[in-house]
């Protein structure tokens, strides 16, 4: 990462004497910085010269620090801007709404010098390795389209999870840092089934005990073809151990509860709903209610049991989830199976 001297951060917050103490906290620990008092002055100073970073203020009058956040995201020359919220707010809805409006972090008022300064740090460590994916992210987009090329019934699959998995790892409190790369793979989990035989992934029958064996291999595959991508540990794990469980029965490193990574932890809960509520060739789909009642079942076996704990709600009440989240479409193709 950069030196704080060469890195430029600007602070849009509405107060005065916060606004004069971010600056001179900054200055003092080697940043640039430049302030707006506002979200229209601050949506300027980012269009005219991109700082590096962006310290938002949420509860502005007018123009809010979530409107800005939206406006930037949807502009593809700021939709990879480091942004942290800054707001008086603690209920977790609010911290959702800012993940939702596409912010980076958050951070709570008043806040205390050594936090802010290690958010800082970590949101720009976070952007230079996403830099990197998103250097290969043609190569990760191609992968997975090859994946769900191999099998007609499988498609959308991949793009499912990834909503799915980020929904999820909002609704659990996962850090800010570590959604995109859930995302990510989410989007690759299976990219390894380039490897195995369409015979094996398009079998209308259970498979063998040997059949099972080679299938089984499928996340080695997938982290051995995704490894050379640039920022590929990140998301990794992920590919790794999608498929293991919480009491350690999974494969392929038998890993239990906590050793597991989160990330595979999110994955492998989603996928397995998504493979439920889908015709397969061995079997038709489930309906939602089937499928939730089995992954309740299975929490403290297969699956973690504080994601099923917050996943079962969050399918239950999807109609009633405002269509910005951005996922409801993703389900409705299922909810008539209900």
């Amino acid at each position: 990462m950069e030196a704080a001297s060469s890195i430029r951060v600007l602070v849009v917050e509405d107060d005065s004497s916060n606004r004069a103490l971010l600056h001179a906290l900054l200055r003092r620990e080697g940043y640039e910085v430049d302030a707006a008092a506002n979200g229209p002055d601050g949506l300027r100073a980012v269009r005219d010269d991109p700082p590096d970073l962006l310290l938002l203020d949420i509860e502005m009058p007018g123009m809010n620090g979530l409107d800005v956040c939206r406006t930037l995201r949807a502009d593809p020359a700021t939709i990879a801007l480091p942004i942290i919220l800054l707001t008086g707010r603690t209920e977790t809805k609010d911290v959702v709404a800012g993940l939702d409006a596409g912010a980076d972090d958050f951070l709570r008022k008043p806040f205390e010098r050594a936090e802010l300064l290690a958010r800082i740090r970590s949101v720009l460590r976070l952007a230079a390795a996403m830099a990197e994916v998103d250097g290969a992210h043609g190569v990760i987009a191609a992968l997975a389209n090859a994946v769900e090329a191999k099998d007609e019934l499988t498609e959308r699959h991949c793009q499912r999870l990834s909503t799915l998995a980020r929904v999820l790892a909002i609704e659990a409190g996962t850090p800010p840092a570590e959604l995109r790369p859930i995302v990510l793979g989410a989007m690759l989990h299976d990219v390894g089934k380039i490897g195995i035989a369409d015979a094996l992934l398009n079998k209308p029958a259970p498979l063998t005990e040997a059949e099972w064996r080679v299938m089984q291999t499928h996340p080695r595959i997938g982290e051995t073809i995704c490894e050379p991508l640039r920022g590929s540990r990140l998301f990794l794990p992920i590919i790794r151990h999608h498929h293991e469980h919480w009491d350690g029965a999974g494969y392929p490193d038998r890993l239990r509860g906590d050793a597991i990574p989160i990330g595979a932890r999110i994955v492998g809960l989603v996928d397995a709903f998504d493979a439920m509520v889908h015709d397969r060739p061995y079997r038709p789909a489930r309906s939602v209610a089937e499928a939730l009642d089995e992954i309740t079942k299975l929490a403290g076996r297969q699956f973690d049991p504080g994601l099923v704990a917050a996943f079962v709600p969050l399918i239950e009440g999807e109609a009633q989830l405002p269509d910005d989240r951005g996922w409801l479409t993703a389900l409705r193709p299922i909810a008539v199976r209900a």
